[in-house]
């Protein structure tokens, strides 16, 4: 942590921010949007390879899950032709035409995907929790606490977190597990999302609370 950071992070606890959540009694991991349109030369790729550490985070995050009996959620995009069904967020973001029906922009890498059996939610907004079932399945499941990672953080990552709370869930975010373009930005919404709305650990202390004694 420099210098300036700590500094930023002591001047928000003084005044009541980053309290600490934890982890509850069953988790699941959320995987939001790991798609090939922001690996290898998708349209959403970046020069820094940021995106391809995510996604390996986020493969060992979903085999320590696995192993221990966790739910692994994954989330896909998906719009109609024209990005119809996505109202003023296709026209904001014209890019979104990359996950067009039939785009294979849309599809998961090798790793982490969905094996048979685990729920694949598809949106077309960026909280995975706007306008599906996810709430009622996590409940369903037993689950008390999600741990979100994918991409972009600045993006759908944040604004799923964000909603994991306002959905009564336990937030935590995977630092390294999240991807965006620009470091800053991806820097700046961790920060955020920590001070404000869930706990950011990162992938070390995740897997340690999926592998924690206590999972089915």
């Amino acid at each position: 942590m420099t210098t300036q950071t700590s500094d930023r992070a002591s001047d928000y606890a003084s005044v009541g921010f980053a309290g600490t959540i934890g982890c509850g009694a069953s988790p699941a991991v959320v995987v939001v949007d790991v798609c090939l349109a922001y690996l290898d030369d998708g349209p959403f790729s970046d020069a820094h390879g940021r995106f391809e550490e995510a996604r390996s985070s986020a493969d060992r995050i979903v085999d320590a899950a696995r192993a221990a009996g966790r739910p692994v959620v994954f989330t896909r995009i998906e719009l109609a032709p024209g990005g119809v069904d996505a109202g003023w967020f296709a026209v904001k973001v014209p890019g979104l035409v990359a996950f067009e029906q039939g785009s294979p922009y849309a599809d998961f890498p090798k790793s982490p995907a969905p094996l048979p059996g685990e729920v694949v939610v598809t949106k077309q907004y960026a909280s995975a929790f706007f306008g599906t079932t996810l709430a009622s399945t996590l409940r369903a499941l037993g689950v008390d606490t999600t741990i979100v990672l994918g991409f972009s953080t600045s993006g759908c990552v944040r604004a799923t977190a964000l909603d994991a709370t306002q959905h009564g869930f336990r937030s935590l975010v995977a630092r390294e597990a999240c991807g965006d373009r620009d470091a800053g930005v991806n820097d700046a919404n961790l920060f955020d999302l920590d001070a404000k709305y869930a706990d950011v650990l990162s992938e070390a202390q995740i897997i340690e609370h999926l592998t924690a004694p206590g999972a089915p």
